[in-house]
């Protein structure tokens, strides 16, 4: 009977340690992401963002787009390496570090019109959704996103 004990003593305790990275993961913007066009409530794009010595940067990787248009269109307004290249699989954001419940200090690019605009983050509703608020100058001159956490 002692050993049926221990065996589930032993269960317990890797099971907690399989499952601490990804409670760990949730608390940080790190993971699978969905955005939500601000204008018209539909689903846009997926995008992982990462977490690397401190510092975010997120990546498309799918794009949410209607059948009769081009799945993996080019960044053609974008500048400098972005010019003309794939959007999926594009980094469109960075440099973002951890400020209190915020990210800042980074920047988000924004496909549609090539722009890079400042950026911040901020993880709500039990970190199952980020606020993505990209702005020029001041943050109350910009515009926000809610994206939806997929993992």
């Amino acid at each position: 009977m002692k050993k049926l004990g221990s065996f589930s003593a032993l269960i317990t305790v890797l099971l907690s340690l399989s499952i601490a990275p990804l409670v760990h993961a949730q608390d940080s913007a790190a993971g699978l992401w969905k955005s939500i066009d601000d204008k018209t409530g539909k689903p846009k794009s997926l995008i992982r963002i990462t977490e690397t010595a401190g510092e975010l940067q997120g990546k498309i990787e799918k794009l949410f787009r209607d059948p009769d248009t081009e799945q993996n269109p080019k960044c053609d307004k974008c500048e400098g390496a972005n010019k003309a290249q794939p959007i999926i699989g594009m980094t469109i954001l960075f440099g973002l570090k951890k400020d209190g419940d915020e990210y800042n200090g980074g920047k988000i690019l924004d496909p549609e019109n090539g722009k890079l605009y400042s950026s911040k983050l901020s993880l709500i509703e039990n970190n199952k959704k980020l606020n993505v608020r990209g702005y020029i100058g001041v943050p109350l001159l910009g515009r926000s996103q809610t994206w939806v956490r997929e993992q």
